[in-house]
C-alpha cells in the first residue's frame, strides 16, 4: 500500500461522548452499582486505555474489579451503540469514499476494546471501506505500537495519522508518521500543527500536503 490514511475513532469519526456514556450507565445500573458517569467525566478520559480509565472512574475498588467491571461495561457499549446509533461528524462518509477514490488505504487504530472498531463499522455499512483496523484491545500495545503495526503489516509507504488529542500526536510522531489534527474533537495538540476543522477538510488538505505521492 503506497499510502494510507489512519483514523483514531473517538473524537475524530464521530463524537462517542453521550452515546458511551448512556452506555456506561446503563450496564452500571444492571449490575446494581450506584456510581454514575457524567459526559464531562467520559470525554475527558477518550482515547486512553480500558484499564487507565478504569483507575479514574472506579479507583474506589481494588483494580482486578475496576478493570472487571470497565470491560462489562464495554462488551455493553459494544452492543449498545449497534441499536443507539452512531452520529459521525458531518462529511466523514463522504471523505472515506474520496480517499479511496484518491488512492488512500483507510484503516482505524484506536486505543478501545476490542470489537468496539467493528460495531462501528457495521453500523455504518462501512465494511468495504476500511482496508484494516487494530486496537488496544485486540494487541494490549499502545497506540504508537499499534499504528507501526498496521504500518508494517500493509506495507505503507506514506502514514498520515489523522486524531484529535495529544496522546494521538505523540503516537503519530512515535509511529514515524504525519499527523493532522481533527481540532473538532476533544483535545488540543501544539500550536502551527496542520489542522482541519471538520473532516470534509482532510481530502483538500492531503491532496495540497501529498500531491506528488
Amino acid at each position: 500500500m503506497e499510502k494510507a490514511v489512519i483514523f483514531d475513532l473517538d473524537g475524530t469519526m464521530w463524537d462517542a461522548s453521550e452515546t458511551v456514556t448512556d452506555a456506561f450507565n446503563i450496564r452500571l445500573a444492571q449490575m446494581g452499582i450506584q456510581r454514575r458517569i457524567t459526559v464531562e467525566e467520559m470525554m475527558g478520559q477518550m482515547g486512553r486505555t480500558l484499564e487507565e480509565i478504569a483507575s479514574v472512574f472506579f479507583g474506589s475498588v481494588d483494580p482486578e474489579n475496576a478493570v472487571n467491571i470497565m470491560r462489562s461495561c464495554t462488551d455493553y457499549e459494544n452492543q449498545y451503540i449497534k441499536t443507539a446509533g452512531v452520529r459521525v461528524y458531518p462529511g466523514l462518509e463522504r471523505t472515506l469514499e474520496g480517499l479511496k477514490e484518491d488512492g488512500w488505504g483507510v484503516i482505524c487504530v484506536s486505543n478501545c476494546q476490542s470489537g468496539y472498531i467493528e460495531s462501528f463499522i457495521d453500523y455504518l455499512g462501512l465494511d468495504g471501506v476500511f482496508d484494516d483496523i487494530e486496537c488496544w484491545g485486540n494487541t494490549g500495545l499502545g497506540k504508537a505500537e499499534n499504528i507501526k503495526l498496521v504500518i508494517q503489516r500493509n506495507h505503507v509507504n506514506k502514514a498520515v495519522y489523522v486524531g484529535d488529542t495529544m496522546g494521538d500526536y505523540n503516537s503519530a510522531l512515535e509511529a514515524g508518521a504525519d499527523f493532522i489534527h481533527a481540532a473538532y474533537g476533544y483535545g488540543t495538540v501544539p500550536e502551527g500543527t496542520k489542522s482541519i476543522a471538520s473532516p470534509e477538510e482532510l481530502l483538500g488538505l492531503l491532496r495540497r500536503l501529498y500531491s506528488k505521492i
